[in-house]
């Protein structure tokens, strides 16, 4: 038997036994089933996926040093060791007053863990050396960690407020702190917006060197006195006593009877000379609601967790805690909910699902006819549920991601199942063979095309699978669930759909008797009725069973005759026309002409699309630019301002915020239908976490104002980007000084900046000074798209400078370490010890009192009282006998990226522009003007631009990648070059309708999405084409057998003619489902029709809107396919066979210039 009569012939083996054994391939339907349905209803939702970096960071705390001193003792030091380790990428730290922060970041191919590892292991070494800092007489240890940013954002607020005091309203807040913290879901809660308490014992400053006490006589007294320690067991008389001292104090007040110093038995109290307080610390943090004053709490849940189980829970802690603890005025809020936007991101996307499914199977029932696109519609709920199944075991949450590749695939799902179900219609229609017979041959003729096919498309993903970095982390879900989709729909379609079609598949379109829809219409709608009246929130399956039985009538009396019209006239009219169309292009020099055309019009739509770029018709962006869901107003005044400083001038900017947010045209009287909530926070918490994400530095001089946004369904047609822009301009340069940048929820990992220029040197201050004379070089040119350039760090930093002299210091045998640390005990006090008090731990600081902790006289006229060792005499040495101050400025921060000094300037863009690669390089042309810049100062422009440049670069990487993959498996599957070049060159082809459709449209050419559109693309477009060529293929095997001819031999001009267009007549029917399902599955998301089908069915309101986040977040992909497919399915049709007719003659050219060519088959 030859290799073409083997082709013909061959039996598909696994769907023959799935035939073979329906009742085990029944029980495996429900066993998916289920578990789908579990997994839907178990997975964690959340909004996008968390990212695990790959990044460890260092945190070091060293209280009352400068940027410098922490630079040169604690981060340089540690830099230099971290740099050795093994897998490190890079190194970036910040060094500022009291913190270093150092991030460490390894490459993907080692695990977090062994990562942090190898980072604790070389710090251990450092600080075992003897030269290491010390503080309150420990070595300042470095905390070691890694850190999920879902761990970092706050998922709620909870806004606790009423006629009490801060102190009170703080109790209430730990109480809810302890009970949220319990729950598994949750990893911290931090009270924002109330303090601390400690014991704080004030020194008079004059009462104590008139005693001639020293800080170490109070320290030591306290430390000594307050402790409770076991001195051992005590045997007597057979019994073994433990025996503990007492002496921890029961109440701060305990302490004031303590003796400090006893001299000729005249006892000295430290009531005597000191104020013992139990009070809060000096305030840290405001928080605020809507203006008013409150106790917040930022509530953070671990990673991997489920956000919407976990704020379920927490309100019902909260509606617990009103109902049986807290007073009834007390008034609890919450704000910054995300849960709520998840689950309506979620919902959405799951109802454009619906609604997809909904369009395939009406246009599946024209086509195929209502029975048959039960048929294949059957394998949509069985690959969803059986990849949601497959997800839920692999760990993955129910995000966005997921469920957008879900849809992704919902019209490449039904592909297979179409080819199936259609090539066992046709045998048994036309060649008259039995349901079984034509289920195994039917299936046998086209399972290896559609498993090649499905594989093409698997392949050109893959690459997409090796996506690195924290984008790859993001954007990885996309590849695996469209891999798993396609690989479920492969699986239903050969084990469940032939089953299916075997068993129940007909030919004849008879009409179901009238008794029969009685009956069953009636027993339908009768359970669902009852279901509907008493089934609660199950009330909506009742209305899908009362619909049901509706569309059963409805089918009977109108859309099959509506269907049946369409199959028996308006489908073959296509058919008829398909071949009249596809004869003339395969007649004399058409094929040429078209082909010649088709090539003419790519290279204009890649000119017109580079014309419309540099035009800035067309937009470049990286990633969509959202519509705000949040907007955050981020205040940073200069370092050094003080609190209470910050706290004034952020109401003022609080007021101007409201007047805007609250503008007449988004009120409906009392109600604002655009912003839900707005919470302030100054000091704590005010940080931005992609910046100072792990940092625990104090935030004196920073707030930020955090403005939610109701859903956007519930905006009636306001837009959030405008409020934006309109606060944005109205906060622009108000405060000279002050740095005000008013940014947004971000979708997608974050990338920097758009505008970032590094400026690299080894003079700090000389980097500064060339920084600020750069950002007044690129003001001065008026580049349009610069909302307002700042620098990252400053030189304004208030200090004050000590210096010793030190010869007279030795001379009365003072240190400068003595000066330093008297110094430190008076302002930021020393730890004496600890407070216990109802399980809570209090520390204990001895420091002056406030008149003179900030009194520089009192500071340096005060003296230093220590027992000179060689005559045992007491000494009193005035410091300001040994010390002169002068104040001065110091830097507010030192950054260090790979141990290298750097200075940051950069800006966001201004309102309305988006295309960040236009406007960095009218900088970077500019720059080329610039001629204060120092030989050894170098600048780089990154942040967002050199993260697109990245991942463009990877993205067409992978795309020529996963072409090569394609080319292979085409080459394995078809044992020939031309027919998977031809294949290919419909891929590059089809990029036509999407540079076209960019075009014609203006819309922007979004760099991850449009990219991952294309690869999608390119998928889609190989199946088409393997579908088509390999039935075209067996139609001319089954010819040149019953010609007698061999595998060698080619056939003559005319014959293979008809067999290409016998082979596209046959496949129309496949190819047009394929592009037109792909379509529908994506149209909703693409225009961004919202219908809520669950509603619909529970309530009888669809809650129908256009827009939306999501169709904002992943219209340039669906559009980007939809564009492609339009014209690639012409090039299948049309483009494909004259391709491979044009290649066929080529052939036989060649065998005859060769002389090979048999006259029988000329």
């Amino acid at each position: 038997m030859s290799k073409k009569e083997k082709n013909i012939n061959k039996e598909f083996r696994l769907s023959s036994w799935a035939i073979n054994n329906k009742t085990t391939i029944y029980v495996m339907m429900f066993i998916i089933l289920f578990s789908g349905i579990s997994a839907y209803f178990s997975m964690p939702r959340e909004n996008f996926p968390e990212i695990k970096e790959t990044k460890i960071y260092i945190n070091s705390i060293y209280p009352g040093n400068t940027a410098e001193d922490v630079e040169k003792l604690i981060t340089t030091p540690l830099e230099d060791v971290l740099k050795t380790v093994s897998n490190v990428v890079e190194i970036t730290s910040t060094s500022q007053e009291d913190v270093s922060m150092i991030i460490v970041e390894f490459d993907e191919d080692i695990e977090v863990e062994l990562a942090k590892q190898k980072v604790k292991d070389e710090i251990e070494t450092e600080i075992s050396g003897e030269d290491w800092p010390t503080f309150n007489g420990a070595k300042v240890d470095p905390n070691v960690f890694d850190l999920s940013m879902s761990e970092e954002m706050p998922i709620l607020n909870i806004n606790i407020s009423g006629d009490y005091p801060v102190e009170k309203l703080k109790e209430y807040g730990e109480y809810l702190e302890d009970e949220i913290e319990n729950l598994p879901e949750i990893k911290q809660v931090d009270i924002r917006g109330a303090q601390e308490r400690e014991v704080e014992v004030a020194v008079d400053i004059y009462k104590m060197m008139a005693a001639k006490v020293s800080f170490q006589d109070i320290i030591g007294a306290i430390n000594n006195g307050n402790v409770t320690m076991s001195a051992g067991n005590f045997i007597t008389s057979g019994q073994r006593r433990t025996i503990r001292v007492l002496g921890e104090i029961n109440s701060p007040a305990d302490l004031e009877n303590f003796v400090v110093k006893s001299d000729n038995n005249n006892p000295i109290y430290l009531k005597n000379i000191a104020v013992v307080k139990f009070k809060e610390k000096e305030r840290t943090t405001y928080a605020r609601e809507f203006g008013q004053r409150v106790v917040m709490l930022d509530v953070k849940k671990r990673a991997g967790k489920n956000m919407v189980a976990a704020a379920d829970k927490i309100k019902v802690i909260l509606e617990k805690a009103k109902e049986e603890v807290f007073p009834s005025n007390l008034k609890l809020t919450i704000s910054n909910d995300q849960s709520s936007k998840t689950i309506g991101q979620v919902d959405d996307l799951v109802n454009n699902i619906l609604f997809g499914i909904i369009l395939v199977v009406s246009v599946l029932m024209f086509f195929l006819g209502f029975k048959n696109a039960l048929f294949v519609g059957f394998a949509i709920p069985m690959s969803m549920f059986m990849s949601l199944m497959i997800l839920s075991y692999l760990g993955f949450t129910m995000n966005t991601m997921i469920l957008f590749g879900l849809i992704m695939g919902l019209g490449m799902l039904v592909d297979n199942g179409i080819v199936v179900v259609e090539n066992v219609y046709r045998l048994m229609d036309e060649e008259g063979m039995s349901r079984i017979d034509a289920a195994k041959k039917g299936i046998s003729e086209i399972a290896f095309p559609i498993i090649i096919s499905t594989a093409t498309t698997v392949a050109a993903f893959i690459p997409l699978g090796l996506w690195p970095g924290v984008m790859g982390e993001f954007m990885i879900y996309l590849p695996i669930t469209l891999s798993v989709v396609l690989g479920s729909s492969l699986f239903v379609a050969i084990f469940f759909n032939s089953v299916i079609v075997s068993q129940f598949m007909k030919t004849d379109d008879t009409e179901m008797p009238l008794k029969r829809i009685i009956i069953l219409s009636s027993i339908v709608s009768g359970i669902g009725l009852i279901i509907f009246l008493i089934g609660g929130p199950y009330k909506g399956i009742g209305s899908v069973m009362i619909f049901t039985a509706i569309m059963l009538w409805a089918y009977r009396f109108g859309l099959r005759k509506l269907a049946n019209r369409f199959q028996n006239r308006t489908i073959p009219k296509w058919e008829r026309f398909y071949e009249k169309t596809l004869r003339r292009a395969l007649s004399g020099a058409m094929p040429y002409i078209l082909t010649g055309g088709i090539i003419l019009l790519l290279f204009v739509a890649f000119g017109g699309f580079g014309y419309s770029i540099g035009s800035q018709r067309t937009k470049v962006e990286f990633f969509p630019d959202n519509t705000p869901n949040q907007i955050i107003v981020y205040i940073e005044y200069p370092q050094g301002t003080d609190i209470e400083k910050t706290n004034q001038i952020t109401k003022e900017i609080e007021t101007q915020v409201y007047q805007i947010l609250n503008d007449p045209e988004n009120m409906d009287g009392d109600y604002n239908f655009l912003v839900e909530s707005v919470v302030s926070q100054v000091g704590e918490g005010a940080g931005n976490p992609q910046t100072d994400g792990g940092s625990t530095a104090e935030m004196p001089h920073k707030a930020k104002i955090t403005a939610s946004m109701t859903e956007y369904k519930y905006r009636r047609g306001a837009d959030s980007k405008l409020l934006r822009e309109k606060v944005q301009k109205a906060l622009v340069g108000i405060y000279p000084g002050v740095l005000i940048s008013v940014e947004k929820d971000e979708n997608g990992p974050p990338a920097g900046p758009p505008i970032n220029i590094e400026i690299e040197g080894p003079d700090y201050a000389e980097l500064i000074l060339v920084a600020e004379r750069m950002r007044n070089f690129i003001n001065s040119k008026n580049i349009a798209g610069i909302d307002e350039l700042k620098i990252d760090v400053n030189k304004s930093k208030p200090t004050m400078q000590v210096e010793i002299d030190r010869q007279k210091a030795g001379e009365l045998g003072v240190s400068t370490g003595q000066v330093g640390q008297l110094l430190r005990n008076s302002i930021f006090g020393s730890k004496a010890g600890i407070y216990k008090e109802d399980g809570e731990d209090y520390d204990i600081y001895v420091r002056f009192n406030k008149e003179d902790r900030y009194n520089t006289n009192a500071l340096f006229d005060q003296k230093l009282i220590f027992r000179d060792q060689a005559t045992g005499k007491i000494k009193e040495i005035p410091v300001s006998v040994i010390a002169k101050q002068k104040n001065s400025s110091g830097f507010s921060a030192i950054k260090h990226k790979g141990t290298k000094r750097v200075v940051t300037v950069y800006s966001a863009l201004a309102p309305g522009y988006t295309d960040a690669g236009v406007i960095v390089s009218n900088i970077q042309s500019e720059m080329k003007n610039f001629t204060e810049l120092p030989n050894k100062i170098k600048i780089d422009y990154t942040g967002q631009i050199e993260e697109q440049n990245k991942q463009m670069a990877f993205l067409l990487g992978a795309f020529f990648t996963g072409l090569g993959l394609i080319f292979l498996i085409l080459i394995f599957q078809f044992n020939s070059v031309s027919k998977p070049a031809i294949i290919m060159l419909a891929i590059f082809l089809s990029l036509i309708g999407v540079f076209g459709g960019i075009v014609i449209t203006g819309s922007a050419f979004v760099i991850m999405m449009t990219m991952m559109g294309i690869i999608s693309l390119a998928g889609i477009v190989v199946n088409n084409g393997v579908v088509l060529l390999d039935y075209t293929q067996l139609l001319i095997d089954r010819k040149m057998i019953s010609m007698g001819m061999n595998d060698k031999d080619l056939l003559r001009t005319d014959s293979i003619k008809e067999s290409i267009i016998e082979g596209g007549r046959a496949r129309l029917r496949p190819v047009l489902l394929t592009a037109i399902t792909t379509i529908l599955g994506l149209i909703p998301l693409a225009i961004g029709l919202n219908i809520n089908f669950f509603t619909l069915f529970t309530d009888f309101n669809p809650n129908i809107y256009f827009g939306g986040d999501n169709v904002i977040f992943w219209g340039p992909l669906a559009w980007t396919v939809i564009y492609g497919l339009v014209i690639a399915t012409f090039l299948t049709l049309i483009i494909v066979p004259v391709l491979f007719f044009i290649t066929h003659k080529i052939k036989l050219k060649i065998q005859s210039l060769k002389g090979l060519t048999n006259s029988i088959y000329e």
